[in-house]
């Protein structure tokens, strides 16, 4: 008997759960708050909790919930992103190379609001800093007659020892962090990306002295540029703890019966990794990830997708046209953050966003009203938003959304309370316009006024990864989907001049479903010291070869380990090229004639517009995706039962997955 299959996404208001049920008797969905304080600790289980008490038609408790019938639990999250946000991750200390202790507060001072009179800095995630005296650089020729250290880096460059860390003055500094309650590091030193000795010298000392989390940055991201690596690293050792926390309170709720073989986590690139290979610096799109993959795997044939995801705190915007775009450095909350993500942007402006009148203008969040306290229409004395303004014009039906709300969690939306509370905004701007001409503003007016600004918010990032990259907009169809999706979709395919829009039948869950539908992926990487020939012969120097040989092995391993079959995984290979004289690298695949250096120039041409034909082409980094194709989702008739509310779909068609 095959088991039950969770796929689950856990957002920032709500927490989606779509069930497969044993021996393909069909699936269930369930649609939770992610915060509901008064009926249950945590919305994921809670969700499997209802799915299995439903099937087995025996009222279970929390504690009661066994794991031994579920196959797999594949999951997004957005604690990861949420705890970077609201800065509650662990309590963090920075080891760097001495004279470098305020290198990641200065940043790249990138200044965003180039005019702002008064600039405020987000507040920085580690709460101590550690310089230690260390210093490595490359060996130059003069030096052989010195006499130095010398090490040997991950390319077989070798490098100078300068000053090697001192382990006995580093004990004390590093007990009294212990003392002061900060057990989690990011060791951060420069050159560590190709000479990683020093740190892991250091890290063998921390484990030694009982740190629980050690991240060094040349094992999170050994790639050049200490600010962005430095960042990465903080972020992980920031994270993780808080990620590893959440997996054994989920744990736990299952009574020791969930095996590590039936969880995975859903990372930032698309792919999904076990519970132990989950991290912080790679959580952070975990939960829009899946949303990307549920629409690439449905939607796109030919024609490249926008893709919508209108969610109840933000709306997350993506593109595919064959192969999913990713981005390697960005920035989330003020941190910059080297890692493999999938191309999303975001806005904040969801079903969730806050209504306000401010100074004669109508605005749309960002702040959000969550899911405690939630809209208005939730019955939890919250705010005016969106939703409300779409409950109001009708285009969210109280008939057709779950009696989830009040006290006893079964009664609907509070169509009365929204429409009280907009006609008092309504009152506040007419009277603010009284004194000029223009006519006064009906309830409805205000309401669609406000969606109109929301409108536009959403649509500018569209624009963003669309015609900002070259691409021709009315070009591609946009997938809608997204608690609020449906409700927005029309009108901003109206506004960029897009003629066709695809509603998944799982719209309102896909990034639940897409987590369902990925891979598994291990990703390997490291720096590379190379030079493209500039007249684009298309071969790869042996070097490199036998690097990404290496890669694969390693990638391939540690899948065969996680229980993958050899036959089932796949390998991707990738170099980080710059123009020489540069500092804006690109990935680009390796194409089916190997001329990196032509496939380089074609990206680069598209992306800026411009090319530096007599330059030549640097390689910064080798890396390898290593996916693992393994059992996803199946695919149901419509007529199946829709949701553990037993809403039954009447239709002959096929499903589109």
């Amino acid at each position: 008997m095959s088991g039950f299959r969770f796929s689950i996404d856990r957002g920032g208001t709500f927490t989606d759960i779509y069930a497969e049920l044993p021996n393909g008797e069909g699936f269930k969905v369930i649609k939770l708050l992610s915060e509901d304080p008064l009926n249950y600790d945590d919305a994921p289980r809670e969700g499997i909790r209802r799915v299995l008490a439903d099937y087995y038609q025996d009222d279970l408790t929390e504690q009661t919930v066994d794991a031994k019938n579920i196959e797999w639990i594949r999951m997004g999250t957005t604690i990861a992103t949420n705890a970077l946000l609201e800065r509650k991750g662990a309590p963090t200390a920075l080891l760097i190379t001495a004279g470098f202790g305020d290198l990641l507060q200065i940043g790249d001072q990138s200044r965003p609001d180039l005019f702002d009179l008064k600039v405020s800095k987000p507040e920085l995630i580690y709460s101590k800093v550690v310089e230690v005296e260390e210093r490595l650089r490359i060996m130059h020729p003069e030096d052989v007659e010195l006499n130095l250290e010398q090490l040997v880096g991950v390319n077989g460059e070798r490098f100078v020892v300068l000053k090697k860390p001192n382990l006995a003055l580093l004990r004390p500094h590093m007990q009294q962090l212990l003392v002061d309650g900060i057990d989690s590091l990011a060791v951060v030193f420069m050159h560590s990306y190709a000479c990683p000795q020093h740190e892991q010298m250091v890290g063998e000392l921390a484990r030694e002295m009982g740190f629980k989390q050690i991240s060094l940055s040349s094992e999170v991201m050994p790639m050049v540029k200490i600010v962005s690596r430095g960042d990465t690293t903080s972020v992980d050792s920031y994270l993780t703890p808080h990620i590893k926390s959440y997996l054994e309170s989920f744990r736990g709720g299952f009574g020791g019966t969930l095996q590590d073989s039936q969880l995975l986590f859903m990372q930032s690139d698309g792919g999904l990794a076990s519970a132990q290979e989950f991290s912080g610096s790679r959580a952070i799109l975990s939960g829009p990830a899946g949303g990307v993959v549920g629409y690439a795997v449905t939607t796109y044939k030919s024609k490249p997708v926008i893709g919508f995801d209108m969610g109840g705190t933000s709306t997350d915007v993506s593109r595919f046209g064959g192969e999913y775009d990713l981005a390697f450095e960005s920035e989330t909350a003020g941190v910059r953050i080297q890692a493999p993500q999938l191309d999303i942007k975001t806005v904040a402006a969801g079903g969730g966003s806050r209504l306000f009148f401010d100074n004669g203008m109508f605005v749309v969040g960002p702040e959000s009203a969550g899911a405690h306290p939630g809209p208005i229409c939730y019955r939890k004395g919250g705010y005016l938003t969106v939703t409300d303004a779409n409950l109001i014009l009708g285009r969210v039906q109280a008939d057709y959304f779950p009696n989830i709300f009040g006290e006893s969690e079964d009664l609907p939306l509070d169509y009365a309370a929204s429409y009280r509370a907009m006609e008092s905004l309504t009152a506040e701007i007419n009277l603010y316009y009284e004194a000029s001409s223009r006519s006064e503003m009906s309830v409805e007016s205000v309401a669609l006024g406000f969606i109109e600004v929301a409108n536009e918010v959403m649509a500018r990032p569209i624009r963003e990864v669309s015609v900002m990259r070259g691409f021709n907009i009315k070009e591609h169809t946009l997938a809608s989907f997204g608690g609020a999706g449906g409700q927005h979709s029309c009108a901003i395919a109206r506004t960029l001049g897009i003629s066709s829009i695809f509603i998944h039948r799982f719209s309102g869950i896909l990034s639940a479903y897409g987590i369902g539908l990925a891979d598994i992926v291990v990703e390997r990487q490291q720096p590379a010291a190379e030079v493209i020939d500039k007249d684009g012969e298309p071969s790869v120097q042996n070097s490199i070869t036998h690097n990404f040989k290496k890669l694969e092995q390693e990638g391939v391993a540690e899948l065969v380990a996680q229980g993958v079959k050899k036959s089932a995984i796949a390998t991707y290979r990738y170099l980080n090229l710059r123009y020489e004289g540069t500092d804006t690298a690109l990935m680009v695949e390796q194409p089916s004639d190997l001329n990196f250096a032509y496939a380089f120039r074609e990206l680069y041409l598209r992306e800026f517009g411009f090319e530096l034909k007599e330059r030549a082409i640097l390689v910064d980094d080798i890396r390898v995706r290593a996916v693992g194709s393994v059992d996803t989702l199946r695919s149901f008739p419509l007529e199946h039962t829709l949701s553990a509310g037993k809403v039954n779909l009447q239709d002959d068609r096929e499903s589109v997955q």
